[in-house]
């Protein structure tokens, strides 16, 4: 079955971004392989000190991700540590703006520290999930980002609200798919805590980007096809087998002649 979406693309992408969540240790904490990370991926979202990441990390990464030439956004989300910003916290849009462009201007600020530029942003987690499906949530992100730099790029979730919103308000809007979780017959990502959530398996993860990418379409639970326009892939940073996962997916594109770029 295949959705006639209007925006899907009619051939498969031959170029198409590698994204990873990185800098999401805190303190003496540490998260996941970054500098791994940074090797196989073409963009970085960082962490910006709420959810995880503290102004050490932050431009920690930021300089590796320079050293690497690896592109680098700010990823924003709840100010969550103990949840890691998987929990959806009550708060008005207008709270959410600021927090969301607090946010932003301290990754700006610590990337141009470390001789970088961040050049676009990505909600994450639970504030991610709540803006692509409830519009008022991401109106209130797209005008943080406007109103902090509107020459920022937006990385939406493919299929949801946050790609019409940022588009309304005039930002560059790329739509990522995700290599390492499922998605319901509706084209949302499958809750974690449920059955098909997580794709742990760096092979079956790799196999499945790669037929969706050539498909340009998310590809659901139930063998449908939702067509979309895919930006960039986004493989999570703080899983056991992100490392594997990351160098599977590139090396499958890269097999079938789909050359790795960063979307800005």
């Amino acid at each position: 079955m295949t959705d006639a979406d209007p925006r899907a693309v009619t051939a498969p992408n031959r170029s198409v971004d590698l994204n990873a969540d990185l800098g999401e240790g805190f303190g003496s904490y540490r998260c996941g392989d970054d500098a791994a990370m940074l090797a196989a991926v073409t963009s970085a979202n960082v962490a910006c000190g709420l959810h995880a990441g503290d102004p050490d990390i932050m431009a920690q990464t930021f300089a590796l991700a320079r050293a690497r030439g690896v592109a680098v956004g700010a990823h924003p989300g709840y100010a969550d540590l103990a949840g890691f910003g998987r929990r959806q916290i009550p708060l008005a849009p207008a709270e959410i703006e600021r927090l969301v462009a607090y946010q932003v201007g301290a990754a700006q600020a610590l990337a141009t520290y470390a001789g970088h530029r961040v050049s676009y942003v990505k909600a994450h987690g639970a504030l991610a999930n709540l803006a692509a499906r409830e519009r008022a949530v991401a109106e209130a992100i797209a005008r943080a980002v406007r109103a902090v730099d509107p020459t920022l790029a937006l990385l939406a979730i493919a299929r949801t609200e946050q790609v019409q919103v940022g588009e309304a308000a005039g930002l560059r809007v790329f739509q990522e798919i995700f290599a390492d979780r499922g998605y319901d017959p509706a084209g949302q990502l499958i809750p974690r805590g449920r059955p098909g959530a997580l794709i742990e398996d760096a092979g079956a993860a790799a196999r499945r980007t790669r037929e969706m990418v050539e498909a340009g379409a998310i590809i659901t639970e139930d063998g449908a096809h939702l067509g979309t326009p895919i930006d960039s892939i986004c493989v999570h940073g703080d899983s056991a087998q992100a490392v594997a996962t990351a160098r599977a997916v590139r090396r499958a594109l890269e097999e079938a002649g789909i050359r790795l770029k960063a979307f800005t």
